[in-house]
């Protein structure tokens, strides 16, 4: 199961206790804000794409979408979601519960500039009732990016 994988990854660096395992499901942003007790906004969404044969996951604020001129500016392609059995064998967890941890070794990790404004978000944990609550610094750490992006637009404001 991914969840085990993230909290064996976690286990890496001590901290594996702060997964939260939730009687109710996160597998999208309004549940997990619900489920969590948080605004939506503050959800660290993983969205996956196919970037010139490439998987990459850019992980966004939960009150945010893909503007697709900025991403095209920024990936030279036009915006492409994996599907949810492409997302599975590419990314190594499944939608509802996708996130950039414990992920395959070729996946390319991108941050978007929309979580800039939180001190800390909830990414998902591997499943679809799984969180983890990190300061954007660790973000950074543990999930490895290659750079922060400028991808999205606001949707709703927090």
């Amino acid at each position: 199961m991914a969840i085990e994988k993230v909290r064996e990854y976690f286990k890496g660096y001590g901290i594996d206790d702060r997964i939260r395992e939730l009687n109710e499901s996160s597998a999208t942003v309004e549940l997990a804000a619900k489920a969590l007790g948080c605004e939506p906004c503050r959800i660290a969404k993983s969205l996956s794409f196919m970037v010139n044969g490439k998987a990459v996951l850019v992980v966004a604020a939960g009150d945010v979408k893909i503007d697709n001129p900025k991403y095209k500016a920024e990936f030279g392609t036009k915006a492409k979601m994996l599907s949810p059995q492409e997302a599975e064998e590419l990314i190594g967890h499944a939608v509802g519960g996708v996130c950039p941890f414990a992920i395959n070794d070729c996946v390319e990790v991108y941050l978007d500039q929309s979580l800039k404004r939180f001190e800390t978000v909830f990414p998902a944990c591997g499943s679809s009732n799984s969180a983890i609550e990190l300061t954007i610094e660790e973000l950074e750490k543990y999930s490895h990016y290659i750079k922060w992006v400028d991808v999205c637009k606001s949707v709703v404001s927090c």
